[in-house]
């Protein structure tokens, strides 16, 4: 099993920054690469973007690239996502995941982590 435990969310205007973290423990060695998903109200959960624990750039969504950028450290097996210049179209939960692939889809991932709300106020 792995354990997911994401942290930093919270209440930020539009054009702020956040840093979004994800803790991996447990049988982390399993994994290939983190995920980053978030889910609006009402909406389908969506890809953010990804990362390989191995190295090698991340892949995002396109329509969030350039603003967000998806970062690791393996020593603390831990992942991160900085989200720049933030909208209110930003505003969800946001989750991180992991997988046994560079995935892109949701049903991809085989763990998921809590996740933590993200506000951005107009």
């Amino acid at each position: 099993q792995v354990q997911l435990v994401e942290s930093g969310g919270g209440l930020v205007q539009a054009g702020g920054s956040l840093r979004l973290s994800c803790a991996a423990s447990g049988r982390t060695f399993s994994t290939y690469a983190m995920g980053w998903f978030r889910q609006a109200p009402g909406k389908e959960r969506e890809f953010v973007g990804a990362i390989r624990w191995s190295g090698g750039r991340p892949v995002y969504a396109d329509s969030l690239k350039g603003r967000f950028a998806i970062s690791r450290d393996n020593a603390k097996n831990t992942v991160y996502l900085q989200m720049n210049s933030l909208k209110p179209e930003d505003t969800a939960v946001y989750y991180c995941a992991a997988s046994g692939i560079l995935g892109r889809v949701r049903d991809e991932y085989d763990y998921w982590g809590q996740g933590t709300q993200v506000t951005v106020s107009s």
